[in-house]
């Protein structure tokens, strides 16, 4: 406790520092499994699909071997595109770019032609939106991307803050 009249408070922690690194993130993990099984179960279904239409023709055994194998190269290409981190979202000193969200009218911007950031519902899904100063949006929905939102809400603030030449009062 402190003495009868004394002002008693706590600090609030800061935010994590900027730093000049770039900062990515990528498809949320869960979504990258949903996605991956959904493509593996229709490959899966264009294998057999394709395998009963060849019995039922009667193609000689080498062309359903080719099938068979066109079927394992589609499982490989899914596991190149949804196996790896690939980035979605990227933030540097200057700005930002976004690919592979539907969601995003503006694919890049400079943090200086950023009006604000907002959060929203879209659809029943939770949105980071930032508005530009041309009527464009960006909507990044938070659940699809890895990591934490509020930390991805934290970081987008300050990138938004110092492309602004603002500094946080402590």
């Amino acid at each position: 406790m402190g003495t009868p009249g004394a002002f008693n408070y706590t600090v609030a922690p800061s935010p994590a520092p900027l730093t000049d690194d770039v900062v990515r993130r990528a498809l949320a993990p869960a979504l990258r499994a949903r996605l991956l099984g959904a493509g593996l179960v229709v490959v899966g279904v264009v294998v057999l699909v394709a395998v009963l239409l060849g019995w039922l023709v009667s193609l000689p055994g080498a062309a359903v071997t080719v099938l068979v194998a066109l079927g394992v190269l589609g499982v490989v290409a899914l596991l190149a595109l949804l196996g790896p981190r690939h980035w979605v979202l990227r933030m540097d000193a200057d700005g930002y770019r976004v690919r592979g969200l539907r969601s995003a009218q503006a694919r890049s911007s400079r943090w200086t032609d950023v009006l604000d950031l907002q959060a929203a519902t879209v659809q029943g899904a939770r949105c980071l939106v930032l508005r530009l100063r041309d009527g464009r949006t960006t909507t990044l929905p938070v659940d699809a991307l890895e990591g934490d939102r509020e930390e991805l809400t934290e970081l987008m603030t300050a990138h938004l803050d110092r492309g602004h030449g603002y500094r946080r009062l402590r």
